[in-house]
């Protein structure tokens, strides 16, 4: 493969790239400090002209919205187990086709992924699937030349994967840089490509599903701004553009399954501080099935939008904003008068808790919800369930044939107690190897909820399913008749 250097926007002219070159960000284990390296060496090449976009291996909401907050691009998911090959590396044509660079940040450890008997959904797979080399961000902050061990250790355990160079993070200074570099130089392929020092001045703020998101996050720019000026003095940033390569693989749009000249649906979508995790191909396979997609705030919106066919209700933080939920009596109703209108309504872990009878937060404090499902949720000090899951559709689902197979995952703090047995679950999950499936999914009517963050590119047809039903219903013009919520 011939691989192109340069060092500024007008090297990039001349390549004349069907796509940008990329790069892959990935850490030698969770909390080694990749996101923040990442933000600023994005942060770098900005400053320099280059138009980069961004992608997240793994099934991150929240690293995702840091990115598009520094790149100003909608960032994308790629995960090798939830969306397959072929739409991983469509996606990245795709969106990398009108831009100077690719920026890809790992998940966890280089090769932690699915499980640990294979490389489904790890960086180490996406690094191979896309032919981009690696730069590995070690945590130095513990050791000195056992530096080189560990490096050494990531280039023997996959000889296909490129690890191309290493970034050291939380290092105490000049010296101590020097004993991390000398234990990989000579001994090892990578090159040594600088540190980031051990401070506090830039650290992103965290909460229990990881970092804060990056709208709610003050002075987020200046801290990236901060860590970018600080990285142009102690990492090669120039290197670290040349190693970029251009990825080989085939260039071709994505095959989705849509209805032909299918009939314009509006999907009303909550989306504020409580509920804002959501992948972005689910929301534009949505718009490629013939939905337009109309965003409401449960928080501080009193009505939802006219003209809507159905609802999406994603995940995020209603443990955070409860009270504010609570006390939006007016759209608790009406909530709670679409899902009996029969229209159809999927919710998903966040979205999910908002349709209970009631929520406790971490305080102990119990506040009333829209009262679609007769059952509260909890929210507990430890996590409850994480990890893919498969789920394989069983009769009664609104939007999926049975047989139908889709994937996603679960992460989540809180539990919910009193769902009647009576209650029809459409789903037989499926979780990591040697653990008991079960049975989710939750319908009454044509609403559909789950713990679980579905991938639609895990199975097209599910959002296909969506806004076929939405199409068969009237649009949504309000209701004088509401059920009685409490504040």
């Amino acid at each position: 493969m011939i691989r192109v250097v340069f060092l500024n926007k007008n090297h990039f002219k001349d390549t004349q790239q069907a796509m940008a070159q990329g790069i892959i960000i990935a850490g030698e284990r969770s909390r080694a400090g990749k996101t923040s390296i990442t933000l600023a060496l994005v942060q770098c090449f900005i400053n320099r002209g280059l138009k980069v976009q961004c992608f997240k291996v793994g099934p991150d909401f929240i690293d995702p919205g840091h990115h598009a907050a520094v790149s100003g691009r909608a960032a994308r998911n790629l995960d090798g187990w939830m969306m397959g090959r072929p739409y991983c590396t469509d996606s990245f044509a795709k969106h990398g086709r009108d831009t100077d660079l690719a920026v890809i940040e790992g998940v966890m450890g280089l090769f932690d992924g699915y499980d640990g008997t294979s490389e489904d959904g790890s960086t180490a797979q996406m690094a191979k699937w896309l032919h981009l080399p690696v730069i590995l961000v070690v945590d130095g902050s513990a050791f000195a030349r056992s530096a080189g061990a560990l490096v050494l250790g990531f280039e023997s355990y996959d000889k296909d994967v490129p690890i191309a160079g290493v970034i050291f993070n939380n290092v105490s200074g000049e010296t101590h840089f020097r004993y991390l570099a000398d234990g990989v130089q000579g001994r090892c392929a990578a090159e040594v490509l600088g540190y980031m020092p051990r401070t506090r001045d830039w650290e992103l703020p965290e909460r229990h599903l990881g970092l804060v998101m990056a709208e709610e996050t003050l002075e987020l720019q200046e801290k990236i701004n901060a860590m970018a000026r600080h990285i142009e003095k102690t990492v090669s940033v120039n290197r670290v553009i040349e190693l970029a390569q251009a990825p080989s693989i085939v260039l071709k749009e994505p095959a989705v399954t849509t209805p032909s000249a299918p009939k314009a649906v509006t999907i009303g979508v909550a989306r504020d501080e409580a509920f804002c995790f959501y992948y972005q191909d689910n929301l534009e396979l949505l718009e490629a099935c013939g939905a337009e997609i109309r965003y409401f705030s449960p928080m501080h919106d009193r009505h939802l939008p006219a003209g809507i066919h159905g609802l999406y209700l994603g995940g995020g933080y209603p443990e955070l904003h409860a009270r504010v939920l609570s006390a939006n009596v007016s759209m608790k109703r009406e909530v709670h008068a679409f899902c009996n209108s029969e229209r159809p309504v999927y919710a998903e872990c966040g979205g999910f808790l908002y349709l209970l009878a009631a929520l406790t937060d971490q305080q102990g404090t119990q506040h009333e919800m829209a009262g679609v499902f007769p059952a509260e949720a909890r929210m507990r000090t430890r996590l409850q369930r994480l990890g893919y899951v498969e789920c394989a559709v069983l009769k009664g689902c609104p939007f999926a044939a049975a047989g139908e197979k889709l994937r996603g995952h679960e992460f989540h703090y809180s539990d919910i107690t009193g769902l009647p047995e009576s209650l029809a679950r459409c789903y037989r999950v499926q979780q990591r190897k040697n653990r008991p499936a079960f049975l989710e999914g939750y319908t009454v009517r044509n609403v559909l909820a789950s713990y679980i963050h579905l991938h639609f590119a895990s199975n097209p047809a599910f959002a296909a399913g969506f806004a076929k039903l939405c199409r068969e219903q009237l649009p949504w013009e309000g209701c004088r008749t509401f059920p009685k919520i409490k504040a």
